[in-house]
């Protein structure tokens, strides 16, 4: 319980929600943490946001002169992370305090290299009334169906998974990189609310359905190298799947977080 954390937080014109997601990091009741922010290059104050705190030395801040993608983010901050444990948090997103801790705790008393915990969304400032879940454990076959966890709830032992690098397609490169973890370990769910999801209006998150499922197409035939036909059958298996993942994986809950 004492290894090292690398946090990975792409970042593009979240000024208004950066500090609040750092904030979250910096509560984590396990300390021993880098975080890794790669922005985008940002047109809003951003960076200034930041800078504010680049005084504790765990933070590590890197600005891209040309906006690229949060793939290229993402990969770039994986190649600089040092440390054993990978973790995911965007810089609108947030984390119960024990996060990391918990976390953790459970890959190592299970020697798991591959874990999600479950999750709530907040849209538009309103709690939905579900924490969302997975099933308890994700072979390949089944995130293949579909990405039953969000990013920010992710966590893999590096040691065990290696260095991994996607191809750089704008959107679903976060359900890329766990394409690419899977070869080396299935994920198991840790059943606890750890992560908390922000949507809110002009998140890459709200955008219309035809276009997610085009980046689905995308996502098979440039990311993965599928044939045509065989990423037309998958994007079309994520659309069944991803039904029924909204029906079968959320319990509902009365209480506002």
């Amino acid at each position: 319980m004492n290894d090292l954390v690398s946090i990975i937080m792409p970042s593009f014109n979240t000024e208004k929600y950066i500090g609040e997601s750092i904030k979250s990091v910096l509560n984590q009741t396990y300390t021993n943490w880098e975080l890794l922010i790669v922005d985008d290059c940002s047109t809003d104050d951003s960076e200034n946001v930041i800078k504010k705190f680049l005084s504790d030395r765990r933070i590590k801040y890197f600005r891209l002169e040309k906006n690229s993608g949060a793939a290229y983010c993402r990969n770039m901050a994986l190649r600089k992370a040092r440390g054993r444990w990978i973790a995911f948090l965007d810089s609108d997103d947030l984390w119960i305090s024990r996060k990391l801790e918990k976390q953790i705790q459970f890959m190592e008393e299970n020697d798991y290299s591959f874990t999600c915990t479950d999750y709530r969304i907040q849209l538009n400032g309103q709690w939905l009334p579900y924490i969302y879940t997975s099933p308890d454990i994700i072979t390949k076959r089944k995130l293949y169906n579909y990405c039953y966890f969000s990013t920010i709830t992710v966590m893999y032992d590096q040691k065990k998974v290696g260095l991994v690098q996607i191809k750089n397609i704008r959107k679903n490169n976060d359900y890329a990189l766990w394409l690419k973890v899977i070869e080396q370990a299935e994920c198991y769910r840790m059943p606890e609310c750890m992560s908390l999801y922000i949507k809110h209006d002009g998140s890459i998150s709200s955008e219309k359905k035809w276009k997610l499922i085009k980046y689905h197409y995308i996502l098979w035939h440039e990311a993965c190298d599928k044939n045509i036909i065989f990423s037309i059958l998958l994007t079309i298996n994520n659309i069944v799947w991803g039904i029924i993942k909204k029906i079968k994986y959320r319990k509902y809950v009365k209480e506002k977080y």
